[in-house]
């Protein structure tokens, strides 16, 4: 006897007919004609020099040797489907989907993404930004309880600017609203070194345009009111940008003076590129925020994404 393996074909043909006691049922189950299932049974049989069926009188019954070759021949087949199926889950394995604003990806996530994926090295991340999810004009990301962005589909969890306010979401805050503002070190000597509020009228003020309906004034007109400086620093005077991250580069390129959320200019702060001149700054009630829904908060991508995401944040706190 050949110890060659017969073709997979014929095994199959063999499987469904014995199963069914059958050929016109194996051959409807198997997408092909009853002929072709007997020409099969009788190409395995001449391979195998064996007998499989007994036919008469239209009836199919097993031989001793078919009936008992028939059980591990099945557990085979569905041995063989189950390593199929795993090959195909890791050829598919789901992407983990993060939405986020350019400012957060730009400054604060990426320098740091590095180090969820040296940790996570088996969960594949597709990052996206923008500033706008379907849904509505006032930031609202409901959608048939879905989180989705316009450009980019359906998405696992995103990273927002805002009051805290997402309804049909799970909403955790990230960071308290501090905002300060933020220049090179050189500014800070040369003809007019920046030492003290006041010296801000003789520096470019680097504005962030508010970019939502909620937030109506700059942090510039904001903080300078506070410090009572708007009588000798014109608070919308300066260059102009419409996003954090653009501002904060111009800054570090010492065009002037920028003012936003001092957890975006961390990593600046702590290379060296930006610091905070005066120790004088206010809390907001807008900031970011981690927004997903209940059914991504039970996947595993998603509780180690989470997890990482809040140590990065306590380790800054911790080093405050």
């Amino acid at each position: 006897m050949s110890t060659r393996l017969p073709p997979l074909n014929a095994l199959r043909a063999f499987e469904a007919a014995a199963r069914h006691l059958s050929f016109k049922k194996a051959a409807d189950e198997l997408y092909v004609t009853p002929a072709a299932i007997s020409h099969q049974i009788k190409a395995l049989e001449d391979h195998l020099n064996v007998r499989l069926f007994h036919r008469a009188n239209r009836a199919l019954t097993l031989t001793p040797v078919g009936q008992a070759s028939l059980d591990k021949l099945q557990a085979g087949f569905n041995q063989l489907i189950a390593a199929v199926e795993e090959m195909r889950s890791f050829d598919t394995a789901p992407i983990f989907s993060v939405n986020v604003t350019p400012s957060f990806a730009n400054k604060w996530l990426m320098p740091r993404l590095y180090q969820f994926v040296a940790k996570h090295p088996d969960i594949e991340v597709r990052i996206t930004a923008s500033t706008k999810l379907v849904g509505s004009k006032t930031m609202s990301l409901l959608q048939d309880r879905e989180l989705v962005d316009v450009e980019h589909g359906n998405i696992d969890v995103a990273v927002r600017f805002g009051s805290g306010d997402f309804p049909g979401f799970e909403v955790e805050k990230l960071f308290p609203g501090q905002v300060a503002p933020l220049c090179s070190p050189l500014l800070l000597k040369g003809k007019q070194p920046l030492q003290k509020p006041a010296d801000l009228a003789g520096h470019t003020l680097l504005h962030v345009d508010p970019i939502y309906q909620i937030q109506q004034r700059s942090y510039w007109e904001i903080w300078l009111e506070a410090m009572g400086l708007t009588e000798i620093v014109d608070p919308v005077r300066g260059m102009h940008f419409n996003h954090a991250y653009m501002a904060l580069d111009a800054a570090t390129n010492g065009l002037g003076v920028a003012i936003t959320h001092t957890m975006l200019a961390a990593s600046d702060i702590a290379a060296g590129r930006l610091v905070i001149p005066f120790q004088k700054s206010l809390t907001m009630d807008f900031t970011y925020y981690l927004i997903y829904t209940q059914e991504t908060a039970q996947s595993a991508s998603f509780m180690a994404f989470r997890q990482w995401l809040l140590e990065e944040i306590d380790s800054m706190n911790g080093c405050d």
